[in-house]
This record gives structure tokens, sequence and C-alpha cells, in this order.
């Protein structure tokens, strides 16, 4: 018999003083289960969040938790009220006996345990929250964006720990390689409804351009219909008005039906526009070198950065990536060394804290409130690239509406400001892009529309990010901060950096660590790393975990044989049918590749143990 689910959704609806943000909305979680929320920002992803964890009450509708089952929730701003150190936050829900399990999680997500909450970041004080949810090992884990203020090395982290543990989760992020490798099914929320696909992220995309795709034929045949309908009632109703009158009536019913209908969201009409060409040279740097103190951010460092190039800065946090892109933009004076800017610049910056958004303007008041961007004369036109279009116009090509022009950047989630950011931007000509995390909060749509637009721009890009796909898709050379003050160019993108810097150093070393200085691309690759002599904690977990795994397909697989093996139900019930020889395939399939696993991980630990 299958376990019972830990949390159903019935039928739920919520509002927010305007239209519903969901209407009949039902959603159930199993144990074990690996699912990401998708959808546009502003869908209500991180809302419907907050309606599973129980901290927003639907307007109608039910939430029924298992008795007993444990959620765990990442608050985007925890309270530290009454916890000295970050470490005693992310052990609050543990027994004395079991801080162990918070030690290991605040180690990989290189959270410091003795700081102090106060004078904290941001970023830091949400590693703790998260890795306080890691430690308590809860039934239900929900996690909205938590790769976001991590670097490389604690995503890759972070992504062993989830791909090792039993616990159910429920996921919110843009990262597409972590959402790739963590999901098996997929919630997509769109216009106020749930629609659950049992495939992982590697699947949705090609059957949600599918489903919309059907969408549009049958809207498309709905319209002809009407109009089909509406000749006939203007020239053959006269003739036979009494006969006739249920057929006027379905025309009605037609138009009602179209009318009912929630139109999907079109993409937001993004452009970039780099004006007057810089010279070749964008940027050279010769030896420059930054110290706070007696600590070296930044040791020694040359680089030419031409016009075209898509230049990406990488490294654990801390590394000196800030600095660095400071140095190379003219923003900071190195302490060494010889910086020259190219001719013609004209420099827009991305920040990843969103400094230039006032959240208590609104965003009528954000676009026309700069003197550079408005129109002489008017405080309801911006020049965009050049031409004065109306502010609501401008606003509503990067999918936001009158109402959300007139309210306050306060409300907008995460995504919309940095879709509101992009939209400044964007307003203005620039042929060098210095971008900071740009891609922290924004729905895969957005994602996608901002790197086919940086992979056409005549410009020069600049960027810090921590998304691997991101940077394997629009990056052309990399420079690796490593610790230490070190910094090494590569070509390519994140994925060519890692074959460059040969496996042993592919994920970026702590800041607290010592690293040696890497080759350079053009040098020959490192010799393969000996054996630790050991594997690591996650490998460990995760080949105690793979036999009971294995044990449960095997059963799954019994049971739906079984039930298969009723000579009588395909013609009894296709519609089961069909569903459990689905069933049926996926948890074969699912079984070779947990057998695969331990096979490799069994073989690795031999070879390590000698």
């Amino acid at each position: 018999m299958s376990q019972p689910p830990l949390l159903t959704l019935d039928d739920i609806a919520l509002g927010f003083g305007g239209g519903p943000l969901f209407a009949g909305l039902n959603l159930v979680i199993g144990p074990g289960e690996r699912l990401c929320l998708v959808g546009r920002n502003g869908a209500g992803k991180s809302t419907l969040l907050k309606v599973i964890a129980g901290l927003v009450d639907p307007d109608s509708g039910s939430r029924f938790t298992q008795p007993g089952a444990k959620i765990a929730y990442l608050r985007q701003e925890p309270d530290f009220t009454g916890y000295a150190t970050l470490g005693d936050f992310a052990a609050a829900d543990l027994e004395a006996h079991e801080r162990y399990k918070a030690e290991i999680a605040m180690e990989g997500l290189e959270v410091k345990a003795d700081a102090d909450p106060a004078a904290s970041s941001g970023g830091e004080r949400r590693r703790a929250a998260l890795a306080r949810v890691l430690a308590a090992e809860p039934d239900l884990m929900l996690l909205d964006e938590p790769t976001n203020h991590l670097d490389i090395h604690a995503i890759e982290w972070l992504e062993d720990h989830l791909a090792a543990t039993r616990t159910a989760y429920v996921l919110i992020s843009h990262d597409r390689r972590f959402l790739t490798h963590l999901t098996r099914a997929t919630i997509w929320i769109d216009r106020g409804e749930a629609r659950r696909v049992s495939r992982g992220f590697e699947h949705f995309e090609d059957w949600r351009d599918k489903a919309l795709e059907e969408e549009r034929a049958q809207r498309h045949k709905l319209n002809r219909l009407i109009k089909a309908e509406a000749r006939w009632a203007v020239e053959g109703i006269s003739a036979r008005r009494k006969r006739n009158m249920g057929r006027v009536r379905r025309l009605g019913d037609l138009r009602a039906e179209r009318k009912a209908q929630i139109v999907e969201v079109g993409r937001a009409a993004m452009a970039l526009d780099s004006g007057k060409a810089s010279g070749k040279l964008v940027i050279e740097a010769k030896e420059i070198l930054k110290s706070f103190g007696e600590r070296e951010i930044i040791k020694p460092f040359s680089t030419r950065i031409a016009r075209g190039d898509r230049v990406a800065l990488i490294g654990p946090n801390g590394a000196g990536k800030t600095t660095l892109l400071n140095m190379l933009t003219g923003i900071l004076e190195p302490d060494q060394g010889k910086l020259r800017l190219g001719p013609n610049l004209e420099i827009e910056r991305f920040d990843q804290n969103r400094e230039a958004l006032d959240p208590t303007k609104s965003l009528w008041e954000t676009m026309t409130g700069d003197k550079a961007g408005r129109v002489a004369g008017t405080n309801d036109q911006v020049m965009v690239r050049g031409r004065p279009q109306h502010v609501v116009g401008y606003l509503k090509s990067f999918l936001f509406d009158e109402t959300q022009a007139r309210g306050p950047v306060s409300a907008l989630s995460g995504g919309e400001r940095a879709r509101l950011l992009l939209a400044k931007i964007m307003a203005r000509e620039s042929n060098l892009l210095v971008l900071d995390e740009p891609t922290n909060d924004l729905d895969i749509e957005t994602l996608d529309l901002l790197q086919e637009l940086l992979a056409e721009f005549d410009g020069t890009v600049i960027l810090v990010s921590h998304d691997r796909d991101f940077l394997d898709r629009v990056a052309t050379s990399v420079i690796a901060l490593e610790g230490d003050g070190l910094a090494t160019e590569y070509a390519g993108g994140w994925t060519d950096y890692r074959n460059q810097r040969g496996k042993a150093g592919a994920s970026t070393e702590k800041s607290a660590q010592k690293a040696k200085p890497a080759a350079p691309a053009t040098s020959t690759p490192a010799s393969t790393p000996k054996p630790t002599g050991k594997m690591t904690y996650a490998q460990t977990r995760r080949l105690d975990a793979l036999p009971g795994e294995m044990a449960q397909f095997e059963k799954e697989i019994a049971k739906l044989e079984q039930f298969l093996a009723d000579p009588d139900l395909f013609a009894k019930n296709p519609g089961k049918f069909a569903k459990a020889s689905e069933a049926l395939v996926e948890r074969r399939t699912m079984l070779e590749t947990a057998e695969e696993e331990w096979l490799e991980l069994e073989a690795e630990r031999e070879a390590l143990e000698g």
C-alpha cells in the first residue's frame, strides 16, 4: 500500500484585492517527492509556497497535513531575535547531541558559525537559515530560491546534499542546472492554475511549449467557429428567426467562453542598444593589485578586454570578485599597476542588491524620476533609446500593468524588481554592461530572453554570476578568483573552465583555503589528482540511502506488474491501464539509475579503501 501524502491542498482560492491569484488550485505532495515550482514572476510561486507552509491562509479551500509531519520553510527574511550567533540560529531546532548536523550544513554553505547576526549581511543570514532547514531533517522542505547568495562551491555542495536526502522538497529556483539535476516532477503555476508534470525540469520546457501550442490551436478554432456563427447570424437569421434562436444563443455562449479565457502572458519586449561603438580595446589591466590592510585581495593581475567580449567573474564569496569588477570598470583605484579604459565608453550597471530602486517610490516615479531618462517638460514620458515613450506603455512591454505602474516598488516580487531594473538599464544606450548577479529571481522565460539579448549585443559585457548554465550560454571567457587573491583567466564558459582547470579544481576553493596558482588556459593540463583516501559525507550518505531506495522501487514495480496482470484491465479502464504502464516504465528506469549509481559509489569506496 502506498504511503499517504504529506500535504494536500484542495480547491484553494486566494486573491489580494484585485483578481484571484489562484482559483480551484489542487496539489498533493507525497513522501520523498522532489518537486519544483516554476512560473512567471508574479504568478504566485512564493505565495503558494507560503500557503503550503501554512503561513498564508487561503480565501477558500482546505489545507491538510499528515499528523506528525514536520515541514520546514526557508524564509526570505529570517528573524534572528534572541540568537547570539549564526551557529546558534542554525542549530535552534536540534538537541545538543545533534548539533553536528548544523555544523555540517554550515560548513558546506560557508556559514561563519560564530558571526553576530546583527553584523552579518543579508546573504550570510539567509545561508544560516538554509543551514537550519537542512539540519532539521524535516519530512518536507520548502526552499524559495535556495541558491541565491551561494557561490558555485556551495551550490554544488547543496546539490549533493539534496540528491542524497530522503526528505521531500519543493524548490523555487532560476538555476536550470540545479533544477535539472534534482527534480523528478514539476508544478507549473500559470494563470492561477497549478499544472503538474510527472517529470523533472529537464522535460518541462518541451511539455510547456506543446501545451501552449495546443491551447493556441484551440483558441484559433474557437475564433473561427465564432466568426462562422456570426456570419450566419447576420445573413440567415431574418428568414428563420423563430427556428434558430438556439443557434443565436450558442453564438452568445461561444463568445462568453472566449471572454472567460485567460490568454497566456507574452514575452517581455526587452531590447538592448549599444549606441555609439566603443573603441576596439575596452579595458586593459597590467599587474593591478588591491589590498585592504595586510590582506591582499587581488594579487597582480593582467587582462585585455576587447569590444564584443563577454567576461564572467567567478569564485567563492569574499574572494574579491566585486573588488576586481570595480577596479576593471574604474570605480576603484588599484594600489599598483596600470588600468586603461578605452574611448567612448557608455556604462550601465545592474547591481545584485537593486540599490538603484527605491522601494518607497512607484514604478512610474522610478522610470520618470531620473532627469537623464525623462523627456524634458513631462512627467509621463521616458526616453527609450533616444525616443520618447509613455511610461505605462514602456512598463507594459516589460509585463507590468497600469495598476503596478502606479504602485510601490516594495509590492513587487524579487523577479519583478529585477525586471524593473532591466527596464531602467535598457531604456538607455550603453556599450559596456556591468551585470552583478543578473539572474537572481528572474523567471526562466525572462532569463532566456536576457541570454538571447546578450548573445546579440554589439557591446561588451562583464558579469558576476553563480549560474552555471547562464555562464555556459553567455560567457566567452572566465576570470576565476580561487582564493588568496589569485585570479586566472580561462577561455569559454563554466564547463570550459572546469575542463581546463581539471576536476580537482572544478569547484572553486573556499576563500579561507590557500589555493595554489592555477595553470592558464594555454598551459598543459594538471595531472589527475590522487584519491583523498575517503569518500565525501554526501557520497557516504548516498551509498547508505540507495539500498533502501532500490528496495522501495522493486516493491512498487512488483505491485504495478501485479496490477497490470489483470487481462480485463485495459477493457474496463484504459485510463488506469495507461497510467500504470507509464508508472511501471518510470519505476524501472529509476531502479536502473539507482543501481548504476550504487555500483559506481561502491566501486569508488573499494578503490579508496584499497
